[in-house]
């Protein structure tokens, strides 16, 4: 029987980083431009990748200057920002359960932020049998090491298993393994192409 590898954000949990700094900027445009300004993804994917919150406070003031003071408060803020689920997704992962398929999640996230994550969607700890976050074995998607630790760790195989993402370089990344690899665009495509894999 196949394993189905989930990532979690954008495909079971809606991340909206903005929403942390809505009680600074007066609309959601303003929110984005500084994130834009400062490099947000640029300096989350270093989070995500291991760097504590402090360090990455530090680097973004040694880069931004004064500008950079708003990010002080993203990690008080963050469960703002993964309150909503990703529509259909829950269930299609519920439904694979039930069904007896061994379900995985690899995921990049920050270690810091990541208990915020267990606590709102206490539902993760029951859906899978391991879940891998970037921010604590200091490695990401799409990078292989990320991949094969996962495999390493759950005595799995990369043609045993199959892979959703929405990100297509991660998509990539899996496929260059050797994973079968679905990239994520709505629960409802998700459906057909497990459907199409015989595994839904």
């Amino acid at each position: 029987m196949k394993s189905v590898i989930f990532d979690l954000g954008g495909v079971l949990i809606d991340w909206d980083p903005a929403l942390a700094f809505a009680d600074v900027f007066t609309s959601r445009a303003e929110a984005e431009a500084w994130m834009a300004r400062i490099d947000f993804p640029g300096w989350n994917r270093m989070q995500d990748g291991g760097r504590s919150f402090a360090e990455g406070l530090a680097a973004a003031r040694a880069a931004h200057g004064d500008e950079a003071r708003h990010l002080a408060g993203y990690l008080a803020a963050f469960p703002v920002t993964i309150e909503k689920t990703v529509p259909g997704s829950w269930a299609i992962a519920e439904a694979l359960l039930a069904r007896g398929v061994p379900l995985y999640a690899l995921t990049n996230w920050s270690a810091e932020t990541w208990p915020h994550a267990l606590e709102l969607h206490p539902r993760l700890g029951g859906l899978f049998a391991d879940i891998l976050v970037s921010g604590q074995v200091g490695a990401l998607k799409p990078e292989p090491a990320i991949f094969r630790l996962l495999m390493d760790r759950n005595g799995l195989r990369p043609e045993d298993c199959i892979f959703i993402d929405d990100s297509p370089a991660n998509v990539e990344g899996a496929r260059a393994l050797g994973i079968d690899a679905i990239r994520f665009t709505s629960a409802e495509a998700l459906g057909e192409d497990l459907a199409r894999r015989g595994v839904f």
